[in-house]
């Protein structure tokens, strides 16, 4: 448990939102959680819209019979997010496809950003941050990005769509994979590695537990 959760403080990135944003971000996933949290930070005042994106993927087949995007949308309306502040991006099927689609839905209604706020899965924060960096079609120099996600430890993550712990391990190794992957396919930008991650990276591998979401 100990390198797993070496792992998960890794790829969440903490960071301290200190202004509203023009733009949260919201990328579709199999855990609900994550628009509930973007309506949270929008009802506080975060954001100006919603902008929630995301068909369906590998980890969401069968659980939905709609767009990720669109359930999503769908809570955050029911938790009081107004409908016209909710923007719909249900084509991607990727994080680069996140970005740039949502890019495009955004620079057609005349409201590209100049700040945007990234909600994502905790495990997923770092890589989203990185792929943000790289994907986004306008000049992402001029925006401040912020990555956040729910508040939860790796022990409470694990829900009903999530799996087990062992299934969100396996699928935390995937992403800590690409990070070094995706940069060498020119997908990311670089994130530095500490050393003690890679080792616990390395040692929960070696069991050939936590495998099945691996990049080929």
């Amino acid at each position: 448990m100990a390198l797993a959760e070496t792992i998960w403080d890794y790829m969440r990135m903490d960071h301290t939102v200190t202004q509203k944003c023009d733009v949260l971000l919201c990328l579709g996933s199999y855990d609900i959680r994550v628009a509930e949290k973007s309506a949270s930070l929008w009802l506080q005042g975060f954001g100006d819209v919603i902008v929630f994106s995301g068909n369906t993927g590998k980890l969401t087949e069968g659980i939905w019979d709609k767009p990720e995007a669109e359930v999503f949308r769908d809570r955050a309306v029911e938790l009081g997010v107004p409908a016209g502040k909710c923007l719909v991006e249900n084509s991607s099927t990727n994080t680069g496809e996140n970005v740039q689609l949502s890019y495009k839905i955004l620079k057609e209604r005349h409201l590209l950003p100049t700040s945007v706020l990234i909600v994502q899965k905790p495990y997923m924060e770092r890589r989203a941050y990185a792929t943000f960096l790289k994907q986004w079609p306008g000049d992402v120099s001029s925006i401040t990005v912020y990555v956040t996600s729910p508040e939860l430890n790796l022990a409470n993550y694990p829900s009903e769509t999530t799996g087990s712990l062992q299934d969100v391990i396996s699928v935390m190794l995937g992403d800590m994979a690409r990070i070094k992957l995706y940069e060498e396919k020119g997908f990311q930008v670089h994130q530095d590695i500490p050393e003690n991650v890679q080792q616990a990276f390395d040692q929960l591998v070696a069991t050939g537990k936590y495998l099945s979401h691996m990049p080929s």
